[in-house]
C-alpha cells in the first residue's frame, strides 16, 4: 500500500495518506494508454464531413453531345466527377466515429496513468484546495509553491467552485472533478494535484 505525503498549499508536510496498491502502484501498461486515448479522440470527432455525389449536384441529365462523330471523348453527364461543378466520387458521409473500449481496459488504463504519476514523483496530494475568494493570482501562486508550475491537472470535488473559477484562466492548469478524470487529460499534463477527498474518490472509482 503506497503511503504519500500530504502537503498544504505552501508545500509544508501536514500528514500522510494511505492509498490502494491496486490503483496507485499498479503495473504501467502503455498499450492500454494507446487503446483508451485512441477511443477518446475518435469519440470527440464531429463526424459531420459530407459532400455530394453526382446524383445530388445540380445539372442537366441530358447527354452533352452525340456519342460518335465529333472527334471528342465520350461524355455522358455534366455532373460527372471530372467536370467542374460535378459530383464527388465516393464522397465522405456523416458518421459516428465513437466507440467504447471494455470497462476493464478503461479502468486498467486509468490505474496505469495514476501509478505512472506516483512512480515518477509527479503526483501531489494536498490536504485542502480551498481559496477564500475567486482569484487567478492566488491559484497561480499556490501552484508555484507546490512546484507544479508546468502543465498541471488539479482534481477536487465538483462543488469547489472557487477553485474551479480561479484556475480556468490559467493557460497551463486545468480543473477536473474526480468523476471527470480521464487518461487523455492525465497524459498531457506534467503534474497531478489531488485533494485528499479527490484521491479517495478516484481510488473508489477504480476499485468498483
Amino acid at each position: 500500500m503506497p503511503t504519500l505525503d500530504v502537503f498544504n498549499l505552501s508545500r509544508e508536510k501536514v500528514g500522510q495518506i494511505d492509498l490502494a496498491k491496486e490503483v496507485f502502484e499498479a503495473e504501467v501498461n502503455e498499450n492500454l494508454f494507446y487503446e483508451v486515448v485512441k477511443a477518446q479522440l475518435a469519440s470527440a470527432r464531429q463526424g459531420t464531413a459530407s459532400a455530394k455525389e453526382r446524383c445530388a449536384v445540380a445539372g442537366s441529365t441530358k447527354k452533352l453531345y452525340k456519342q460518335k462523330g465529333t472527334g471528342r471523348s465520350r461524355q455522358g453527364s455534366i455532373r460527372a466527377p471530372h467536370h467542374v461543378g460535378g459530383g464527388q466520387a465516393h464522397p465522405p458521409r456523416p458518421r459516428d466515429w465513437s466507440y467504447r473500449p471494455p470497462r476493464k481496459v478503461r479502468v486498467g488504463a486509468l490505474r496505469s496513468a495514476l501509478s505512472l504519476f506516483v512512480k515518477e514523483g509527479r503526483l501531489i496530494v494536498v490536504d485542502k484546495l480551498e481559496f477564500p475568494e475567486i482569484k487567478t493570482k492566488a491559484a497561480a501562486s499556490a501552484l508555484k509553491a507546490l512546484q507544479a508550475d508546468k502543465k498541471t491537472l488539479v482534481v477536487d470535488t465538483a462543488s469547489n467552485e472557487k477553485l474551479k473559477l480561479s484556475i480556468r484562466n490559467l493557460a497551463k492548469a486545468m480543473f477536473l472533478p474526480p468523476e471527470g478524470v480521464n487518461v487523455y487529460d492525465l497524459l498531457r499534463h506534467d503534474h497531478l494535484i489531488l485533494s485528499q477527498e479527490a484521491a479517495k474518490a478516484l481510488e473508489a472509482r477504480c476499485l468498483r
